[in-house]
């Protein structure tokens, strides 16, 4: 499954109203940790089919990231039956990335 890149438009079609779960990625373009997550979260998106992951880009969708009380960036949030089921701050490894969509 490849990333699909969120607006505030499409973020409850795709996250909040999604049977399997979905784990949202805040970054902006110009925040240097989220460029190195950005790979990371690109390899996970090819190797995984049952999580559905996402891009969110906090400049362009502030609502949603005030929403869910985004206050740092990089952060991972993973939804499950549309509630928010865990949350990440910060750079994280594949494998931790990978232990996190399993948590």
């Amino acid at each position: 499954m490849s990333v699909i890149h969120l607006t505030s438009e499409s973020f409850e079609q795709e996250v909040l109203k999604s049977d399997i779960p979905v784990l949202v990625d805040f970054w902006a373009d110009w925040c240097g940790p989220c460029k190195r997550l950005g790979p990371i979260i690109e390899d996970v998106a090819n190797e995984v089919s049952d999580v559905k992951i996402c891009k969110l880009n906090v400049d362009e969708a502030d609502d949603v990231a005030l929403k869910y009380r985004v206050m740092s960036i990089p952060t991972l949030i993973l939804f499950k039956n549309g509630e928010k089921a865990a949350t990440s701050v910060g750079v994280i490894s594949k494998s931790e990335l990978m232990e996190f969509i399993r948590s």
